[in-house]
């Protein structure tokens, strides 16, 4: 199959789109993925992008083409105006640098913000190619949780935007399964709606790597490993709260391995509430070396904020971490949580906790090797079974190619007329 990808991020930007479209090429499909500046997650264009972007234009065989975009900076301000001008200039810029080309698919991937859909519905109706949208985070309310929208008015736009790109789709496929109702809702009865959810990247599974050296070794610790975006979703004053009740057992470590835009505001924090000895922050890494990070953690810590729509959310870093192999403490309600607690992976409290998270951790860390090693080995059993790279990107494929055929027996209607 031809297939364009239209992603807002991608490589050396790390999500988990970068790992799909590897493994369609190493599945013999030609895939371009249309795509932005590499500035996520500092808000800066790449260095390293800024020194030689050619470098940047093939990712493992995947045909790379970017579109010009403000960068994310910082405040809400920059971050409206990066969003508005990737769905502009995709979808201007990157009609005119795709013109000529036929794809047997549209594959868009949707976290925040949902505006990559406009050019891929742009597309989806210069190319008349049937169009798949992952959706990841469900807006208008991502957008109210955070606190990036709270006027009435302006989230019911956001609504009807929302519903203009899902009945535009052929296929939405979601990574949760509380997310479906919501979508049909907005999208209307005529558009299928799956389920699909996230995965262990490649890296994480099997890897025999050496402890990373950035991380101090302290005998007889017990660390706490958070990963990823350090995010208002993320709800951090909570997780520090919870750091501060235990700082008298000066054993357990928190150790940050991320960045995001709320990280000063983190470090200040860690400062203030003086727990530098207790909390530590290391930065954000590339996603190949993450393995050697969590030789480190005797936990791996998930959170979001106590709001409704993140309790539909699974995040994707519950998929990697159960593939680790190491125990999970959760601070999260609904499906996340129910991952962990069903699969008997690790210890739950409710979002926002921070007394039920210091209990969770003091708890894990009283267990023995033993106890803790079986709930890694559960995380491996649930990672296999429920989240199987190879199944999930097997189903993948086979509803694409559906989609080729459907769309190619439109094409020949459309001539036959």
């Amino acid at each position: 199959m031809r297939l364009l990808v239209v992603s807002q991020y991608f490589w050396p930007e790390n999500f988990r789109i970068n790992d799909l479209v590897a493994e369609l090429v190493r599945r013999g499909h030609h895939v371009t993925v249309l795509t932005g500046i590499p500035n996520y997650p500092d808000g800066k264009v790449f260095k390293q992008f800024l020194d030689d972007p050619d470098l940047f234009s093939i990712y493992e065989g995947v045909e790379v083409i970017r579109v010009p975009m403000t960068p994310r900076g910082q405040g809400g301000l920059r971050l409206m105006l990066n969003y508005l001008t990737f769905a502009i200039s995709a979808s201007f810029v990157g009609v005119w640098k795709l013109r000529g080309r036929h794809f047997d698919a549209i594959f868009t991937y949707q976290v925040s913000p949902v505006t990559v859909g406009l050019p891929a519905a742009l597309m989806h109706a210069v190319k008349r190619a049937p169009m798949a949208l992952w959706v990841l985070d469900l807006w208008p309310e991502t957008l109210q949780a955070v606190g990036a929208v709270r006027h009435l008015t302006v989230l019911k736009a956001v609504g009807k935007l929302v519903s203009f790109i899902y009945k535009r789709c052929d296929l939405i496929l979601t990574q949760s399964k509380s997310f479906i109702p919501q979508i049909q809702k907005l999208a209307g009865s005529s558009v299928r709606v799956l389920y699909f959810p996230s995965w262990a990247e490649k890296v994480f599974q099997g890897s025999e790597v050496a402890p990373a050296s950035e991380i101090p070794l302290m005998f007889g610790s017990f660390n706490v490993m958070f990963a990823g975006n350090i995010g208002e979703a993320q709800d951090f004053p909570a997780i520090l709260a919870a750091a501060e009740r235990l700082k008298s057992h000066t054993y357990i470590r928190w150790l940050i391995v991320g960045d995001g835009r709320t990280a000063g505001w983190v470090a200040d924090e860690i400062r203030r509430r003086n727990l530098q000895n207790c909390v530590l922050m290391f930065g954000r890494h590339p996603l190949e070396r993450m393995p050697s990070f969590f030789k480190h953690a005797n936990a791996l810590l998930v959170s979001l904020k106590d709001e409704p729509i993140f309790s539909m959310t699974i995040p994707g870093k519950i998929q990697s971490y159960l593939a680790a192999g190491i125990p999970i403490i959760a601070m999260l309600n609904g499906e996340g949580a129910e991952v962990v607690k069903g699969s008997k992976s690790g210890l739950t409290c409710a979002a926002g906790d921070d007394e039920g998270l210091a209990a969770a951790v003091l708890s894990l860390a009283e267990m023995t090797e033993e106890e803790r090693s079986i709930m890694g080995k559960n995380g491996l059993d649930v990672s296999a079974h429920e989240f199987d790279r190879s199944v999930l990107m097997d189903r993948l494929e086979g509803w694409l190619e559906q989609l080729s055929v459907e769309g190619l027996q439109k094409a020949e209607e459309r001539e036959s007329v």
